[in-house]
């Protein structure tokens, strides 16, 4: 089963987005481009290179550039452990 964005983003993932330039095969000289979202780890970004390694043997338009920015959306020191509550009139 695959795990839902919040426990993705509490094991420490954040959403990266990449821009990918890439050469049209039929006019190699016109360039194109995609963008791609997932929740990744960084800095190593695994999924993100999973992604480009598939692109390099799949799809007939060579990568010219790829572009990233990563974000993480919860950090740890965001979640804190609330007992009580008051209420005010």
């Amino acid at each position: 089963m695959a795990e839902s964005e919040t426990e993705l983003m509490l094991k420490g993932y954040g959403l990266t987005t990449a821009e990918m330039f890439y050469h049209m095969p039929d006019y190699s000289h016109v360039l194109n481009t995609f963008v791609w979202q997932d929740y990744d780890l960084a800095p190593d970004h695994p999924r993100l290179f999973q992604f480009i390694e598939f692109w390099a043997s799949e799809i007939e338009g060579p990568l010219h550039s790829v572009r990233f920015t990563h974000r993480k959306m919860i950090r740890p020191g965001e979640w804190r452990h609330v007992s009580g509550e008051f209420t005010l009139h």
